[in-house]
């Protein structure tokens, strides 16, 4: 065997190689960078090498031969053979065997990894008789051998242009792998750079919102900018932003979080937790699901969750620290807003509460407090229907004492009643936001005014339930938690109101009152009955007075006095009209005054009393009246002049025996 041996180059064994100079292996080194490392070595040259074969075919057409590619360990990966030859292998249907390889050019190029020529002379039998073998082996930017190309032809005489032919289609194969290696390069250069412009784009967006985030003071304008910069970043991304407080805007996808969804829902976790959960799903050919929670963080807790979910592969992971951040920012700008949000709703209900209060302190009338009230709440709360109930001792019941549902007026609760009387058995306010009789305390406002929501809280006052408020709304879910609280807080102050004026009217009823009788003192009489003597035409006045009374304390004592002076009060009280007044004028002396009523009404009550007294007394007692009256037409008419005629009238009936009527010392009636 005969060899021809051409452009000698170094021995670098595979495992001993290094990078080296691309000039010292021209025209060997091919650039085998294909889809980024994806392929194996092998696969990148036969498909380099199937490559290039298509993009030259048409330049290949005057070569006569076969080019044959060998990987690294010696096995045939491909081969071209022009349409004018006929393989000799594949003419007698055979293949590559190792046996014949080692008489090739193939095999020794592989073992001195050299260019290298066998000429005919060595096949002069076989499948291979009357060929020449050239071959040259090639290498990857690193040094390392990674294959060997060949040509196998028929009997030439000038193996120089052989090799020479070799050495030209070594030169394309390499300029081919360079120019995609170029191509390569700049696409990924220019993957890179809008991947560079992107992530910049990004960290500024992120800046800028985050300016505009501190920048906002209303919780809307915080959730637009944060949702706005979202989609411009990942428009192709379903976004649904969770809050854990109702927050009504129809403008922005805004959804109630759910706390109890399942273990597998990733937003609850996100918001409990505090932290970012991705959630992954394979929905079959080639597309996956994902779904990302980010949690919106500030100092004082989470407020809520940013939902976003996509079905293709286009968020790169290391992009959730970015995410992260921007959720922080929103959740840091949330918190900031929420709390200047309640610090002017805490200053506006101060200034509510202030300015409810003083106007509840200027009135002491139960009834201009309660109307006052139920018109306040309504107003406040822009509830549809409000109600005011109020303990009533004497029947401990709930008394309806102002509403603006006619159909609730004068209406009265029985103990333990509907909401009213749960919340006056509890002391504690209950909010309902979908009322269903169903499934709730029946209760008679909300199902004759139809309405769905509803607060009700407690009047208290000294630690004691004074009365109920209602307030309700047709529309479900209608009054939020803060319309709740703030309710509580001017429950406490109409309680104080109420308590004042309760206080007050008991003072007025102590200063008018005679403390052992139970009746009117003498100045509120006098008052009265001036008062009435300028709107009535007529009027009488019956003096009473207890008959031997000092006898009676001597005989029995005081005790038993003021008992007899309790029992004559009592039998005064019960023997007039409403309208009428009956007090005590001194010591043992009591008077009655009847407006309107004329002298003759006036002898029959007296003698009603008189009667009673000596019947119902015990120990027996009697009594003498005295009686006057005024007209319209008199020309005198004063308090003075008939409290002195009925003075005088009741001296005439002591003088004349006592236990006798009578009327203005002119008539008298004996028992």
């Amino acid at each position: 065997m005969s060899d021809k041996l051409h452009h000698p180059l170094p021995y670098y064994p595979v495992e001993n190689a290094k990078k080296l100079d691309e000039s010292s292996l021209e025209p060997y080194v091919l650039h085998l960078d294909r889809q980024g490392g994806v392929l194996s070595q092998r696969d990148e040259l036969h498909q380099l090498f199937k490559d290039w074969i298509g993009r030259s075919a048409r330049y290949l057409r005057s070569f006569n031969g076969s080019l044959e590619l060998f990987d690294s360990f010696g096995q045939n990966i491909g081969f071209y053979t022009a349409e004018n030859f006929l393989h000799p292998l594949y003419r007698d249907g055979t293949a590559w065997t190792e046996e014949l390889l080692e008489r090739t050019a193939f095999s020794q190029c592989k073992r001195h990894q050299r260019l290298v020529t066998v000429d005919d002379s060595t096949y002069n039998e076989g499948a291979l008789r009357g060929c020449v073998t050239c071959a040259a082996p090639l290498y990857n930017p690193s040094g390392e051998c990674v294959g060997t190309i060949g040509i196998l032809a028929g009997p030439v005489q000038d193996h120089a242009l052989l090799e020479a032919l070799l050495e030209s289609q070594i030169l394309s194969l390499q300029q081919f792998s360079m120019s995609g290696h170029s191509a390569r390069t700049a696409l990924s250069l220019s993957g890179q750079i809008n991947r560079n412009e992107r992530e910049l784009r990004k960290w500024e967006m992120l800046f800028e919102m985050t300016n505009k985030l501190h920048a906002q003071i209303d919780v809307n304008a915080v959730l637009t900018v944060v949702i706005d910069c979202i989609q411009e970043l990942y428009p192709f991304v379903m976004l649904d932003l969770l809050l854990s407080q109702d927050h009504h805007n129809g403008a922005l996808p805004f959804k109630l979080l759910r706390y109890q969804s399942g273990e597998e829902d990733i937003c609850a976790k996100a918001f409990l937790e505090g932290e970012l959960f991705v959630y992954e799903e394979n929905l079959g050919d080639g597309i996956r699901r994902r779904e990302i929670a980010a949690p919106l963080s500030g100092n004082q807790g989470v407020y809520g969750v940013l939902h976003l979910k996509y079905t293709c592969d286009t968020v790169d992971p290391a992009e959730l620290s970015f995410i992260t951040l921007l959720a922080d920012a929103a959740g840091t700008a949330f918190e900031n807003a929420k709390l200047y949000e309640h610090s002017n709703l805490l200053v506006n209900e101060l200034r509510l509460i202030n300015d409810m209060t003083q106007k509840l302190t200027q009135s002491l009338s139960l009834h201009e407090i309660f109307d006052f009230a139920c018109g306040e709440l309504t107003d406040i709360f822009k509830g549809e229907f409000c109600c005011i109930l109020q303990k009533e001792e004497e029947k401990e019941r709930l008394v309806v004492k102002a509403s603006n549902f006619n159909r609730l007026h004068y209406e009265h609760l029985e103990p333990g009643t509907g909401y009213s009387g749960l919340v006056y058995d509890r002391k504690e306010a209950i909010i309902v936001s979908d009322y269903d009789p169903r499934f709730h305390v029946s209760s008679k406002l909300m199902e004759l005014s139809k309405s769905k929501s509803l607060m009700a809280a407690p009047i208290l006052g000294g630690g004691e339930v004074l009365g109920v408020i209602l307030v309700a709304h047709r529309e479900p879910h209608y009054f939020s938690y803060d319309n709740f609280k703030l309710l509580q807080a001017l429950c406490s102050h109409i309680g104080l109101a109420i308590t004042n004026a309760t206080l007050h009217a008991e003072l007025q009823r102590l200063v008018i009152m005679d403390q052992l009788t139970g009746l009117y003192a003498r100045h509120y009489l006098n008052n009265q009955v001036q008062e009435m003597q300028k709107k009535d035409f007529c009027g009488s006045l019956i003096v009473v007075d207890i008959d031997y009374f000092k006898q009676v304390n001597d005989t029995y004592g005081h005790q038993v006095g003021d008992q007899i002076l309790m029992q004559v009060s009592g039998i005064l009280a019960s023997s007039i009209r409403d309208t009428d007044i009956a007090a005590r004028w001194g010591g043992e002396e009591l008077a009655v005054y009847l407006p309107k009523v004329g002298k003759q009404q006036a002898l029959r009550v007296a003698e009603r009393i008189r009667e009673r007294v000596m019947n119902e007394t015990r120990p027996g007692v009697t009594v003498s009246c005295g009686v006057s009256d005024w007209f319209w037409e008199d020309d005198k008419i004063s308090v003075e002049s008939l409290f002195y005629k009925a003075d005088m009238a009741l001296y005439q009936a002591k003088h004349d025996g006592r236990n006798q009527i009578v009327m203005d010392q002119s008539r008298s009636f004996t028992s």
